[in-house]
């Protein structure tokens, strides 16, 4: 509807518009130069003139500062104003009025148009990139720094990798070293989380400061993958050839007594051969696991995606490794959960741990002997986190592990017996691998073991939802 003017401002424009005519008129008739007939209606017109020009112009304004209310409430254009036609002069301030709203609408569109193209780039800049208050709080953070930090939602993110990162000493330095000096700051930084990241930062400060407050910039530069190869081409080399010394001064010695003394003698060219092709398969597979383990670490600092049925998975890998259990005359005793699903997870590697921790209790169990096998969906319990997961178990019934080589199983080559170890077939890495698959999913790895009474691997896996 359109605005009515106030009755109170018409009168009091239309006592300024007619009072010298009205003054006029009465002085003309005090002096007697109008009848007196002639000059009230004189004053009457004088009046209803004033009081008509004065709602129109009146009424002109009312509803041109209406328009305008509406152009700043809503999307920044005039809306002409209806009903009374408008005055001249009015009219030319409307049209001037229109035209800076018109101008303005399309900048501020522009501004908007610009100020979404500049948060699209940001977004998908490849580089991690976060956005800090001057009270060093996150603001915000691009798509590649929710990855890095393991948050899927907008905005910034939760991740406890990030208040590990804000609280770290050389970031917290360049900071303020940045805010100090006003220019651009870098930090080598390597986080002690669960799985080691090592980040190389630019802290730049913002002046003035960005639209949403940010005075702080950082961008990261995940370094873990470049020293992780590193590391893995140190660690090999020293691993491989300190491990395949012993296998290959053995063959090498077989080789020299088959081209000599056993020339000429097929019962030893048979045994020395059989020995030669068990060493010659115990090198492979020690290369094999340490080519595994090394492409593990290097993506270790990375939480996969997508799910994993680990019922679905324990089962297919009993089964790959039937011919193991008749070997050693073995049982397998399991209880598979339905429908546990873990995620985010790898679903390769995580029958790789399967494989490796129902192989060693199969291996270290007692011939002849059961081994336990449990897929269970949880929400807590001694030692776990108490949230949804889903708990996996392989317990043998061999000789038991006694406690003080418990915390070190999980090291590269480190076995309790190393001559038994050897004859059952292992690399003394199993276990080196389990610890980092589980690690890169952000999992638990429990041993639980008593001389005598056999060993309990659990492997403690965050769940997604049940099938």
């Amino acid at each position: 509807m359109p605005a009515r003017a106030p009755t109170g401002r018409i009168i009091a424009a239309a006592g300024l518009i007619g009072a010298v005519p009205a003054l006029t008129l009465l002085l003309l008739l005090a002096e007697g130069e109008l009848a007196i007939g002639p000059g009230l209606l004189a004053l009457v017109t004088c009046g209803l003139g004033a009081l008509a020009i004065a709602q129109l112009w009146i009424g002109n304004l009312a509803r041109l500062a209406e328009a305008l209310r509406r152009a700043a409430a809503a999307d920044g254009r005039l809306v002409p104003p209806d009903g009374t036609p408008l005055l001249p002069a009015v009219a030319e301030i409307a049209e001037g009025v229109a035209r800076l709203a018109r101008t303005l609408a399309d900048q501020g569109e522009l501004v908007g148009r610009l100020r979404r193209a500049d948060e699209a780039i940001v977004e998908r800049l490849p580089d991690p990139l976060l956005v800090l208050s001057p009270g060093r709080r996150p603001l915000r953070a691009n798509a590649a720094a929710r990855a890095l930090f393991g948050a899927a939602d907008q905005g910034p993110p939760r991740d406890g990798d990030v208040a590990a990162l804000l609280r770290h000493p050389m970031l917290a330095d360049a900071v303020d070293r940045a805010l100090a000096e006003g220019r651009p700051q870098t930090a080598d930084i390597a986080l002690p989380v669960r799985v080691t990241r090592e980040i190389a930062a630019q802290v730049i400060p913002m002046d003035p400061p960005l639209a949403d407050g940010g005075r702080i910039v950082i961008v990261l530069s995940d370094r873990s993958r470049e020293r992780a190869v590193e590391r893995m081409r140190a660690d090999f080399v020293a691993n491989a050839s300190h491990e395949l010394r012993t296998p290959l001064a053995s063959l090498i010695g077989f080789i020299e007594t088959l081209r000599g003394p056993a020339e000429d003698d097929p019962a030893a060219r048979q045994r020395f051969l059989g020995i030669m092709a068990e060493q010659s398969e115990r090198m492979r597979r020690l290369i094999d696991d340490l080519l595994g383990l090394s492409r593990i670490e290097m993506a270790e600092h990375q939480p996969p995606t997508g799910q994993a049925d680990l019922a679905t998975i324990a089962r297919a890998e009993a089964d790959a490794l039937e011919p193991l259990f008749r070997a050693r005359k073995a049982s397998l005793a399991a209880e598979l959960e339905p429908g546990a699903l873990a995620a985010p997870a790898d679903a390769e590697q995580l029958a790789q741990v399967l494989r490796n921790l129902i192989e060693n209790a199969i291996r270290h169990g007692r011939e002849g002997g059961a081994v336990r096998l449990a897929v269970a969906r949880c929400t807590g319990g001694p030692r776990l986190p108490n949230r949804a997961g889903v708990l996996v178990s392989v317990q043998d019934d061999g000789p038991g592990i006694p406690p003080e080589h418990i915390p070190r199983l999980t090291e590269r080559f480190y076995r309790v017996d190393r001559g038994r170890s050897r004859s059952a077939g292992g690399t003394g890495l199993g276990l080196a691998i389990v610890k980092h698959i589980v690690n890169r999913h952000r999992g638990l790895l429990l041993i639980e073991s008593e001389p005598g009474s056999g060993a309990c691997f659990k492997v403690w896996l965050p769940a997604g939802p049940a099938a």
